[in-house]
């Protein structure tokens, strides 16, 4: 808690409740609404196996996506998606109601069909793509923190090594997690994932000087 203090103050934030997860998976996550009502969650594991360094680069990149109203954004992002969901639903069962006497223009309800299907799906590939570049965004705002790049990149290393799975974690919060809760690992960035790949963010933070 003292490490989380110490950071609180750099970056000018009120403290955030800190919690721990009892569990063997290093991971941790922030959430809330804001920076006064924020929390950070970090796994037992997580507590036991990195060294003091790279757990201030882990609640640095925490704290940075509260400080970045991270949270807040991908909050709205997400209501986003079940928007533009829910209104190709309406507009689906909306032509499925045409009748068969219809003057409309078949081209125009091609066009309309093709939005229909693929709006949604655009709209949760924009939803991951603004995920993976929060989180290269909470690591160059952590090393802005704590003025060492080697502890995150180094805790981000072990967390990859890591295969135990976060058994608490669901797939609707697993864009939170300072890494893929899953263990789905990607050599390279996927238009998929919720986060850029390990080897990628180390290297990012490679080359911040």
């Amino acid at each position: 808690n003292e490490i989380l203090e110490g950071l609180c103050i750099a970056a000018n934030l009120p403290l955030p409740k800190l919690y721990v997860i009892e569990s063997n998976a290093l991971n941790a996550f922030a959430t809330g609404r804001n920076p006064k009502n924020s929390v950070i969650c970090v796994t037992t594991a997580l507590i036991e196996k990195l060294d003091k360094n790279e757990i201030e680069g882990v609640l640095a990149h925490e704290l940075s996506h509260i400080k970045n109203y991270d949270i807040l954004l991908s909050t709205v992002a997400i209501v986003m998606v079940g928007l533009v969901s829910i209104l190709a639903d309406f507009f689906r069962h909306g032509f499925y109601r045409t009748d068969d006497d219809d003057d409309s223009n078949p081209l125009l309800m091609l066009v309309g069909l093709i939005f229909i299907i693929l709006s949604p799906i655009f709209a949760n590939l924009l939803n991951l793509m603004i995920s993976r570049n929060r989180e290269y965004l909470a690591d160059a705002t952590a090393v802005s923190l704590t003025r060492n790049n080697e502890g995150l990149m180094k805790a981000l290393q072990k967390i990859s090594d890591d295969t135990n799975v976060l058994k608490t974690a669901n797939e609707t919060c697993s864009s939170l997690y300072i890494s893929d809760p899953f263990k789905k690992k990607k050599e390279k960035d996927s238009i998929f994932s919720t986060h850029p790949s390990i080897a990628n963010r180390i290297e990012r933070l490679r080359n911040i000087k």
